[in-house]
C-alpha cells in the first residue's frame, strides 16, 4: 500500500509533486472510487519509481485501469528521450503488443442469437486457445523470420486476411525497425507452434453486439451502424515468443548494468540506457515481438471472418475497424512544458489515443481520430472509443486498455468455481467456450474493477471520447 496521498487535481486526476529522486510529478486519471483501489496496492509507488527514470519527460502518467505489475503499473504511460533516457522492459510487459482487433459485420443479434452455440464450436475449432494450444500452422525457420520482419503484410502474401484489415491496423501491422536476429532460439521457438492461437490469461474471443451508440457520426466512419449490430473483439498478443524476449532482455541488462540495478527503488525497473547496444538490440526484438502479435490476431480475424462464413453463408461482411497496440514502446514526438522532443512512449497496459489529424493513424480516421476499444471482463460490457486532441495534451496521445484487475488469478480460482460462473453467464444468455475451468474462474467478472468507471473517467478526463457500447453474447476463452 502506498504512503503516499495523491493530491486531488479535479474530479478525473490527482498528483503527486515531484519529491526525493522523482525527475517529474506523477499524475494520475482516477476517480475517487478508482483512486481508493490504487491506494491498496503498491502501484501509486510504482508510478512514483518510474517517475525517477532518466530522461523522463513532462510526466509520469498512470491510467483509471491501473493497478500492480512489474516494474511499472499496469496501466503505465511514460515518455523518456531518446537520446539521453533509456529503455524499460517492465514500461512495456512480458506479453508485447498484447492488444484488441474488433471486426463489425453486417449481422444482427436476430441472425446469431439462435446459433452462438454452433459458431462458438466453430471459433474454437478453428482458434487453439489455452495454455499450450497449438498452431494450425507450421512455420519453418524462414517463414517465422519473415513474419518477425513483415508482420501482419507476411499474413497477407500468404492469404490471410486483406490488405483492408492491414490499412485498419495500428502500424499497418507491422513496425520496421524488427530484427528477427535479435530474438533467441528459445523465443522463436516457443511462438513457432502459437501463431493464429489465443492463449490463457485474460486474452479472449468475443462475440457481441451494438447496445448503445453515444456518437453516431464517428461510429458510422468506424462501421459501427445500429443497434443491435454483431461485433467481434480479439484480445491477445505475441504469446510464448513475446514473453521469452522479455525475459532475456530482462537478465541481459540485470547482467550487464549491476550499477544501474545497485540504484534503482525496485530491481523490475531495470533499463538499458539509450545509445547502449542492449537498447537498441531489445527495441529491435521488441519490434519483433509486435509484429509476429499483429500477424497472430490478423490470422485469428482471417479464422473468425471463416467462421462466420460457414454457419451464415456468403451474405456475410466483414471489415476490421481497428487493432490497438497495449504493450508497447513507439518512438514519437510530443510535447511537454513548452519543449518538443522524440521519445520513446512505453504504454503498459495502456492505449495509444491519437487525435484528429495526427500522422501516424490511417487516412480515413484524421478527421476522427482514431479508435480506441476498452474491453470489460468478461460478462460486462466494452467500449468503442476515439482520440482525442486533449490526450495529445495530457497522456502523451494515451488512455486505458480495459477494467484493470483487483483481484489475483490465484484469490479469484479461491473464490469461484468455472462451473458456478459459466452457469451464471448463461442465466444473462452470456455463452462460454473455453479449455479449461480455472480459464474461467481465472477471469470472473468481480476479480475487475468496474468498466463503466473507467470508461467514464477517459470520456470526462478528455482522454478518450465515448462512442460505442458492446455487449456480449458469447466468449472464447483458454
Amino acid at each position: 500500500m502506498s504512503e503516499i496521498k495523491p493530491k486531488k487535481l479535479n474530479n478525473y486526476s490527482f498528483i503527486v509533486e515531484k519529491h526525493g529522486s522523482m525527475k517529474v510529478p506523477l499524475k494520475i486519471f482516477a476517480s475517487e472510487k478508482l483512486i481508493e483501489k490504487m491506494e491498496k496496492d503498491n502501484c501509486i509507488t510504482q508510478g512514483i519509481n518510474v517517475a525517477s527514470l532518466p530522461g523522463i519527460k513532462g510526466s509520469s502518467i498512470m491510467m483509471p485501469d491501473a493497478h500492480q505489475g512489474y516494474g511499472f503499473s499496469i496501466g503505465g504511460v511514460a515518455a523518456i528521450d531518446v537520446e539521453k533516457g533509456c529503455i524499460s522492459p517492465g514500461g512495456i510487459g512480458f506479453d508485447i503488443n498484447c492488444g484488441v482487433r474488433l471486426l463489425a459485420t453486417n449481422l444482427k443479434v436476430e441472425d446469431v442469437k439462435p446459433r452462438i452455440k454452433e459458431l462458438l464450436e466453430e471459433l474454437f475449432k478453428r482458434v487453439p486457445a489455452g495454455v499450450g494450444a497449438k498452431s494450425l500452422l507450421k512455420l519453418s525457420d524462414s517463414e517465422l523470420d519473415e513474419v518477425l520482419k513483415d508482420g501482419a503484410e507476411w499474413a497477407v502474401r500468404n492469404g490471410y486476411g486483406t490488405k483492408e484489415d492491414l490499412e485498419n491496423c495500428e502500424e499497418n501491422g507491422k513496425m520496421s525497425g524488427a530484427d528477427p536476429t535479435k530474438v533467441s532460439q528459445k523465443a522463436k521457438s516457443r511462438g513457432r507452434g502459437q501463431l493464429g492461437t489465443l492463449g490463457a490469461g485474460n486474452h479472449f474471443l468475443e462475440i457481441q453486439f451494438v447496445d448503445e451508440i453515444f456518437d453516431k457520426e464517428i461510429a458510422k466512419k468506424f462501421g459501427i451502424t445500429e443497434e443491435n449490430q454483431i461485433v467481434v473483439m480479439i484480445h491477445c498478443g505475441s504469446r510464448g515468443l513475446g514473453h521469452q524476449v522479455c525475459s532475456d532482455y530482462l537478465r541481459k541488462m540485470e547482467d550487464t548494468f549491476p550499477e544501474i540495478m545497485d540504484k534503482l527503488p525496485e530491481k523490475d525497473l531495470i533499463y538499458a540506457p539509450s545509445g547502449s547496444d542492449i537498447a537498441k538490440d531489445y527495441f529491435a526484438a521488441m519490434c519483433a515481438s509486435a509484429n509476429f502479435a499483429w500477424t497472430n490476431r490478423h490470422i485469428i480475424g482471417h479464422q473468425v471472418r471463416k467462421a462466420l462464413e460457414r454457419i451464415f453463408g456468403e451474405k456475410v461482411k466483414v471489415k476490421t475497424v481497428y487493432d490497438v497496440a497495449h504493450n508497447i514502446a513507439k518512438v514519437e514526438e510530443h510535447e511537454a512544458n513548452g519543449e518538443k522532443f522524440e521519445a520513446w512512449v512505453h504504454r503498459k497496459g495502456a492505449t495509444r489515443a491519437f487525435g484528429p489529424g495526427s500522422k501516424e493513424i490511417p487516412k480515413h480516421y484524421q478527421e476522427t481520430g482514431q479508435p480506441i476499444f476498452i474491453p470489460g471482463s468478461m460478462g460486462t460490457c466494452s467500449y468503442v472509443l476515439v482520440g482525442t486532441e486533449k490526450a495529445m495534451k495530457e497522456s502523451f496521445g494515451s488512455t486505458a486498455h480495459g477494467a484493470g484487475r483487483m483481484m489475483s488469478r490465484k484469490q479469484a480460482n479461491q473464490s469461484w468455481r468455472g462451473e458456478q460462473i459459466k452457469s451464471e453467464l448463461e442465466k444473462q444468455n452470456i455463452y462460454v467456450k473455453a479449455a479449461s475451468w480455472r480459464g474461467i474462474s481465472e477471469e470472473a467478472p468481480k476479480a475487475y474493477k468496474d468498466v463503466d468507471e473507467v470508461v467514464r473517467v477517459s470520456h470526462k478526463a478528455g482522454i478518450g471520447k465515448l462512442v460505442a457500447k458492446l455487449r456480449p453474447l458469447g466468449v472464447v476463452k483458454g
